[in-house]
């Protein structure tokens, strides 16, 4: 398998662990993988910074929770309305499910993610390819 071309991802998430997993999968794989602890965070880095890829964000988080994040995130227009994001939360109900697509989420995943299902999902979502 080839590394795709640099793609930024922003990963959201109140867990130290699960941002090391992630920037552990992604990184060698060829991501430049950017960290917020919630949606403020990630909303602040957001305005200030350059366009990510892809987002990769948890619901349940402090401060402002990623749904939330996500709502305000689409309301902002372009280039927010239209980068891709995928929710991966311990909640998995199909209300979760529900809730997440109505927030403009475009793929969502519970927790734990495999590192292959991972890498799939964040070449799918950010447009990378592998060979």
């Amino acid at each position: 398998m080839s590394k795709p071309t640099l793609h930024r991802v922003l990963v959201v998430d109140d867990a130290a662990l699960v941002r090391l997993y992630y920037r552990s999968v992604l990184e060698p794989a060829g991501y430049e993988v950017f960290e917020a602890l919630n949606g403020v965070e990630a909303l602040e880095q957001l305005l200030g910074f350059e366009i990510v890829d892809l987002l990769i964000v948890d619901i349940n988080m402090p401060v402002m929770d990623g749904l939330s994040f996500l709502r305000v995130l689409r309301q902002r227009g372009e280039p927010f309305a239209s980068t891709p994001v995928l929710i991966i939360s311990t909640e998995a109900g199909l209300h979760d499910l529900r809730a997440a697509q109505i927030a403009g989420a475009n793929f969502y995943a519970a927790k734990p993610v495999a590192r292959q299902d991972l890498l799939e999902l964040v070449a799918l979502l950010a447009g990378s390819t592998h060979d």
